[in-house]
């Protein structure tokens, strides 16, 4: 049945494409305090953190009244006053497309502007029925739906945060790349609590090492038998080693740990997030979660799987960082001394720095 589905929304898409005339793309007029702006991005939490950014960037050089629409998996990450004022979740068990479109015709935005790299059949119907005066998004075979369009950036040589920037230029705005970072604020109890655990785990502070091996996806679990000798090589300097991981994957945290570390696992992101923010470094596979690295500036080790793509990987835009990649489907032939062979020496100097300025 829902393949069914997906056939006669993109069916209908084409259809709506064939028959659409070409805009008359209007000049862009400046927008003002009081303008009101609505963001689409919805999709996963990756696709949500890198976004954040340029919310934040729009808010504070505009000051415009800014909404975000999103899915049930993402809102969370947009509930800050730096990147807007509203966060519209998009439940379609709940809400039908075309409700959907109805209420946001009603809140009489500006402008709408679709962040998706790819072509979405309900984003590009939300967008068709838009009585938005402006709309915008990436020239990406559905142009005539927009008002104004901006070329997609090449991924195979421009970072994830790069691509979403560019729709700076349809402000009118102008950025520096060095200013950009993903902005994500975990609560103050979020905190506290990260520290709690710290300090009923570790009441000796030393270098503190995060290991995760949840990435949602068993392509991306590197291997008990990788994991745990990886550790035992880690355990001949003076540091403290946490293991993270998400509640699905705590029974593989148990077999490496065998009992002998401490295991956070958290079904809620802003405490997995919080915690991080305590590291002095954290070794994953690629998941969101590099991009907490990010807004905290942690350095990150990452294991990355690039099949069947030339796009740059999704690395943490601000964090001192350096990584593994396999070019086959899955981490399970990355070699544990092919890991160690570049993971030790990024490891030591950031825990020889921290040495010396603990000592000093």
């Amino acid at each position: 049945m829902k393949k069914i589905e997906i056939f006669f929304r993109r069916l209908l898409l084409k259809l709506l494409l064939l028959l659409k005339k070409e805009n008359q793309h209007p000049p862009i007029e400046k927008f003002y305090p009081n303008s009101r702006i609505l963001f689409v991005r919805l999709n996963r939490i990756g696709d949500a953190l890198v976004t954040t950014p340029l919310l934040k960037f729009i808010k504070k050089e505009v000051g415009c009244k800014i909404s975000v629409l999103t899915s049930k998996s993402n809102y969370f990450i947009f509930s800050n006053a730096l990147l807007g004022d509203e966060v519209i979740v998009y439940d379609k068990k709940k809400n039908g497309l075309f409700s959907l479109i109805k209420l946001l015709n009603s809140k009489n935005f500006d402008a709408v502007v679709d962040l998706h790299d790819d072509v979405s059949t309900t984003v590009s119907y939300l967008i068709a029925f838009s009585n938005s005066k402006y709309k915008f998004g990436l020239e990406k075979g559905t142009d005539k739906l927009y008002s104004h369009t901006i070329k997609r950036l090449n991924p195979e040589k421009h970072h994830v945060i790069e691509r979403v920037m560019a729709f700076t230029e349809l402000f009118g705005l102008i950025n520096d790349p060095h200013e950009n970072n993903i902005v994500f604020e975990p609560s103050e109890k979020s905190f506290v609590a990260s520290r709690e655990f710290l300090q009923k785990y570790f009441p000796k502070e030393k270098f503190l090492l995060g290991i995760n091996i949840s990435a949602g996806s068993e392509a991306r679990f590197w291997g008990t038998d990788n994991y745990r000798e990886l550790i035992s090589s880690i355990n001949e300097y003076d540091v403290n080693i946490l293991l993270m991981c998400t509640g699905t994957d705590l029974s593989k945290a148990e077999k490496i740990s065998n009992s002998s570390l401490p295991i956070f696992h958290n079904p809620e992101f802003e405490n997995f997030s919080a915690m991080i923010s305590n590291l002095n470094l954290l070794f994953t596979p690629d998941t969101s979660i590099v991009h907490i690295g990010s807004a905290f500036q942690i350095p990150v080790f990452g294991l990355y799987v690039k099949y069947n793509t030339q796009d740059i990987i999704w690395s943490p835009y601000k964090s001192v960082f350096d990584c593994i990649i396999t070019r086959e489907p899955t981490l399970k032939n990355v070699k544990l001394e092919t890991v160690k062979e570049k993971f030790f020496p990024f490891f030591e100097k950031l825990y020889y720095e921290y040495s010396i300025k603990s000592d000093g």
